[in-house]
């Protein structure tokens, strides 16, 4: 069907991260958490839902409206890792 409407695809790997900004907010929660180190699963639940709390929507766009720049970039890397990259 692609090849039918002229449509180029690209092959990567299903899981990118690099293409995937929630992965961005999934690093820096951990580190906010982390940094406060939990002590048992009910003090990582509440410090969790403390530091997503904390997160900014601006944070959240920042990386949403960066996602021209993550595709081009994996083009350009052909599906390989990227400086976007959170691992």
């Amino acid at each position: 069907m692609t090849k039918d409407n002229k449509v180029k695809v690209l092959e990567w790997i299903s899981q990118s991260p690099d293409l995937n900004p929630i992965e961005n907010l999934w690093a820096e929660l951990k580190k906010h958490v982390r940094a406060r180190r939990p002590t048992n699963l009910n003090q990582l639940h509440q410090l969790c839902q403390e530091e997503w709390a904390k997160i900014h929507p601006t944070y959240c766009g920042k990386h949403v409206e960066g996602y021209l720049k993550r595709l081009t970039q994996v083009k350009q890397f052909k599906g390989n890792t990227t400086k976007f990259n959170t691992n």
